[in-house]
């Protein structure tokens, strides 16, 4: 929408009136005794010529300016609320499931496939790590550079390089960096007649029966780091869901029930606990309360930036504008109609999403709840990702908000625009300085030619006389 402002034309046309007025007088003033102010007798005539068609390209300007700032903020509204829609479309909005188990030790997690039920999970034994454990070693031994091997369960060994006079503590902290498959750790400890013993102890970073652990001095310079005095091999944890029985290296379990993430590490043996997976209807909550929340920032955006404030006489960059109303409307209308599913048409209404007055949604959380709890045919009719409001309001402002759609159209006109626009501010610039060399060249003579006239008549004057002056010929008569 373009706008027209009359007080600066009007305000620039006062200006020139008085410039023009000083510039007559400029000219009057050099063509009798003083010299003329060619710079700002320039200036003036330059204005005259230019300051109308200036002033028009600066309004159109700044015009596009805040039409296009206006536009990208549409745009900027109607993508968020396609985004927080995206949910819907796919059907993850309504589909999120929550899980939840009796007692301790045992945790879960829903992800995509999970689906409500109840089970059964017994926990034989949970899944452990192996250990092993050198030979006592005395307190302050250092070692031979040397390189050590270690392998857990069918793994590929590790190759441990040990520098010359290292500890024990050191060692424990080369095989830490290796990454060996092993967290390596000393133990100091005083036997009963006095001795302190230094122990490096090793335990695999994976649970399970295959992670059993060995190691050797490949370098064969330090036999006391591969002499393990007693080791213990890890077990699988045996679990059954609904007495249905599996065993797993780890105790985090991921492929016994569909969707659904065990983790029980923190059981007791021969311990029954009972898994519940359920809708989550917070989640679902959550996801329908944003999308209201996009869809309002939206009304609210259009609606300032098409409104008209009295008090102030500020209209909206986009008032009247044919685009953002019908936009606008089109939401509306698609919100106000509900969802037909079958025979039945749900307002969202039935669902706590009430339609206010200025256009926006409120939730009702309670009879949202209560929906999501008690009525979940009305709110999957309403947000079924083929046939509801998600799908309906996606493709209606697809059109508006894909690429080289409506609105990137209207963007790339004005753009367009402007650069014109520039392209007419810089051939005025030219113009302007064309205009200021030749004014600059004219009246610069004009002076220059004031100033010898001036001269010329005083030298007369002085040689025949004038007014109040008998001149020098005149007194030699």
């Amino acid at each position: 929408m373009t706008t027209t402002t009359t007080s600066t034309s009007s305000t620039t046309t006062t200006d020139l009136s008085s410039q023009l007025a000083a510039a007559a007088q400029s000219i009057i003033s050099g063509a009798t005794n003083s010299t003329m102010d060619v710079n700002s007798l320039v200036q003036t005539l330059v204005a005259a010529k230019t300051v109308g068609q200036s002033t028009i390209i600066t309004n159109k300007q700044t015009s596009d300016n805040t039409e296009l700032s206006a536009v990208g903020q549409i745009k900027s509204a109607l993508s968020s609320l396609d985004t927080a829609l995206a949910g819907f479309l796919n059907g993850s909005a309504l589909a999120q499931m929550q899980a939840a188990v009796t007692g301790t030790g045992v945790t879960a997690t829903t992800s995509t496939g999970a689906v409500a039920g109840t089970y059964s999970v017994a926990v034989t034994n949970v899944a452990t790590s192996s250990t092993a454990r050198l030979n006592p070693i005395a307190t302050g031994t250092t070692f031979n550079a040397d390189t050590l091997s270690i392998q857990v369960g069918s793994g590929a060994a590790t190759s441990v390089t040990i520098k010359a006079g290292a500890s024990l503590t050191d060692v424990a902290s080369a095989i830490n960096k290796a990454n060996a498959g092993v967290s390596a750790a000393v133990i100091t400890a005083t036997d009963a007649s006095g001795n302190v013993n230094q122990y490096l102890t090793l335990t695999s970073t994976q649970t399970g029966s295959n992670t059993a652990i060995s190691i050797s001095d490949s370098g064969g310079a330090n036999a006391a780091l591969a002499s393990v005095q007693s080791s213990t091999t890890g077990v699988d944890a045996n679990v059954s869901i609904n007495g249905i029985a599996t065993t797993s290296a780890s105790n985090t379990l991921t492929n016994v029930l569909t969707g659904v993430t065990l983790d029980i590490s923190g059981a007791a043996a021969n311990s029954t606990q009972t898994l519940t997976v359920s809708a989550d209807t917070s989640a679902s909550a959550s996801a329908i309360q944003s999308f209201v929340t996009a869809y309002n920032n939206y009304v609210t955006t259009a609606g300032k930036l098409s409104s008209y404030d009295s008090s102030t006489s500020t209209a909206g960059p986009l008032l009247g504008d044919s685009m953002t109303n019908g936009i606008t409307n089109g939401l509306a209308s698609l919100i106000s109609a509900g969802v037909k599913s079958g025979s039945t048409t749900y307002s969202l209404a039935s669902i706590g999403l009430n339609l206010q007055p200025d256009g926006t949604l409120q939730v009702d959380s309670t009879a949202l709840q209560t929906a999501l709890t008690s009525n979940p045919t009305a709110v999957n009719a309403i947000f079924n990702s083929a046939t509801g409001i998600g799908a309906k309001l996606d493709t209606f402002m697809s059109s508006y908000i894909q690429t080289s759609g409506i609105i990137d159209q209207r963007t790339q006109a004005l753009n367009q625009d402007l650069s014109n626009l520039q392209d007419q501010a810089t051939q005025l610039t030219n113009y302007s300085n064309e205009l200021t060399a030749q004014y600059t060249a004219q009246f610069s003579a004009l002076n220059t030619l004031m100033a010898q006239m001036q001269n010329n008549t005083n030298y007369l004057t002085q040689l025949f006389g004038g007014k109040n002056s008998a001149g020098s010929l005149a007194t030699n008569k």
